[in-house]
């Protein structure tokens, strides 16, 4: 989406451009469990361990730091699952997130954003799951990445 802004400085028309925000997100797993943050700030509800993409910083830089700062866990096997996109997966704003799989390293401990972290099996998620993580979650098992 493209918009119209004026110059400070000289008064003439600048395009400005209205894109997704990036998002990074892991899905740890160990079997039959995978690993959720509760959210501290709005939206609320439980949520894979993530956030926003840093300038400068790859998606894979931003998965690995976001766990750490969320669950005090490092990441071990880091894969990319896929992209999720849909314009309204978030409800503040149009996000997009690439996800990956890895196993954990370390013990968990909330921290950051997250007002909790737990292990919930995979046949009994909670159900108050924010954005669309419990179908990435849905996802990952019907590829038969997660078991």
């Amino acid at each position: 989406m493209k918009s119209e802004i004026t110059c400070p400085h000289c008064g003439g028309a600048i395009e400005a451009f209205r894109n997704p925000y990036p998002t990074a997100d892991i899905l740890f797993h160990r079997p039959g469990k995978v690993l959720l943050i509760r959210r501290k700030n709005p939206p609320s509800g439980w949520a894979l361990p993530g956030g926003f993409i840093d300038y400068g910083e790859s998606a894979e830089q931003a998965a690995a730091r976001e766990a750490k700062e969320e669950t005090g866990l490092e990441v071990r096997n880091l894969r990319q699952f896929r992209v999720f996109s849909e314009p309204g997966r978030d409800p503040r704003f149009h996000t997009l997130t690439v996800v990956f799989l890895a196993g954990p390293g370390g013990e968990i401990r909330a921290g950051d954003d997250a007002a909790q972290v737990q292990w919930f099996a995979l046949d009994d998620l909670p159900p108050e799951m924010a954005f669309d993580h419990a179908k990435i979650i849905a996802d990952a098992r019907m590829a038969g990445l997660i078991k």
